[in-house]
């Protein structure tokens, strides 16, 4: 096991806060990871991720393993210094990508062939290869076991095959990561939305044993309860003094639930990709500044926040940049949700912290769910 200490200061219910030690520094959690899929974050600079509130990033195997390369990036001095980010970085195994976004791939035991997205050349990813990409070439704090993704719904017959390979699949992954005291491997749970599976999974993953837990396969068309019964599910049955880490999640009141619920860790490709299509998240709700509506607001997203994207400039400049198509735009947009999701988890660690989390968290669904048929309205 790596000497990444986790631990937990407080909590109220299953909510937990506390603190992951890292060589690269602390992480907060609940915490949530900006994803910085091709070595940037999409629209921002990395001062301003950190002057936001991030203590970690995530990087993207897939995308960084095809362009400009692991071997360069290596050769570059690692994706540390590749990127100027000098605080922890989380990689994926690569597995999700392959199965989203490649068209031509083929499953094996030793791992999987596919094709890159990006000009067809042919690739082969084993779970050795993906530890050595993220460890060994990236040189990421945290690395993830490869494992084959289903998307929802998936029969049981095949989401019960998917979870076994992804089960022998972790064990390859630890035997080839061995004993690193720098860097921490986590294990993957699968098994769709099935019960049986999901317990098989985490029984299979805990076994094997591994420095954090992750969720994975959720937030894939399973929608907002079946994940959250999956994740009262699976929580229980990992260790309590390790970090677990829900991947790819995601709304607001995903995340929420997930915290009440005994997730630590989470990232999602939301905040940015929303700023991108002019889309702000606030305390109501989110709001669509691209709206007419704006165009006369010279009121700030969020005049109370720290962050000057959010205070600085109002609804109605906002509006004007992306009715005029300019750059600034998604990258304030992009700026401000990456801030609001950082107060989030600030705003959770101190309610879990007082003892008050489960009152803010129905305020808060409250707030959003108001806002959410406001939206549609």
């Amino acid at each position: 096991m790596a000497e990444f200490p986790f631990h937990i200061s407080a909590t109220d219910g299953e909510a937990r806060t506390g603190r992951l030690s890292t060589q690269r520094g602390d992480i907060a959690t609940p915490a949530f990871m900006p994803v910085g899929t091709a070595g940037t974050v999409k629209a921002m600079f990395l001062d301003d991720v950190r002057s936001a509130g991030a203590d970690i990033i995530l990087g993207n195997t897939y995308h960084l393993m095809l362009r400009p390369g692991a071997e360069r990036v290596h050769k570059l001095g690692g994706l540390h210094r590749f990127m100027g980010w000098t605080h922890p970085i989380l990689t994926d195994s690569g597995g999700f990508q392959v199965f989203s976004l490649s068209e031509l791939r083929n499953m094996k035991e030793e791992g999987v062939e596919f094709r890159s997205h990006i000009d067809g050349s042919l690739h082969f990813l084993s779970p050795e290869r993906s530890i050595e990409i993220q460890s060994d070439l990236l040189g990421s704090d945290i690395a993830m076991q490869l494992d084959e993704c289903v998307a929802n719904p998936c029969e049981h017959g095949p989401a019960a095959a998917a979870m076994r390979l992804s089960a022998r699949w972790g064990e390859r992954a630890k035997a080839y990561f061995g004993n690193r005291d720098r860097q921490a491997l986590f294990g993957i749970v699968q098994g769709s939305t099935y019960p049986d599976l999901r317990k098989e999974s985490a029984l299979r993953v805990v076994e094997t044993g591994f420095d954090g837990y992750a969720i994975g396969g959720l937030a894939v068309g399973e929608g907002h309860d079946a994940m959250c019964d999956m994740i009262s599910l699976t929580t229980p049955l990992l260790p309590r003094d390790r970090p677990r880490y829900l991947m790819g999640v995601g709304k607001p009141i995903d995340i929420v639930e997930a915290v009440a619920r005994g997730v630590d860790m989470f990232d999602c490709v939301l905040p940015t990709r929303s700023g991108r299509h002019g889309q702000a998240w606030t305390w109501d709700g989110p709001i669509n500044l691209k709206n007419a509506k704006f165009a006369e607001d010279d009121q700030p997203i969020d005049a109370s926040s720290n962050c000057p994207a959010s205070r600085d400039y109002s609804r109605a400049y906002l509006n004007h940049l992306f009715k005029a198509g300019e750059y600034l735009g998604p990258m304030l947009l992009s700026w401000h949700n990456i801030a609001f999701f950082q107060a989030m988890m600030a705003a959770m660690r101190q309610a879990i912290s007082a003892g008050r989390f489960e009152a803010w968290r129905q305020e808060m669904r409250g707030r959003w769910l108001v806002g959410a048929e406001d939206q549609s309205g």
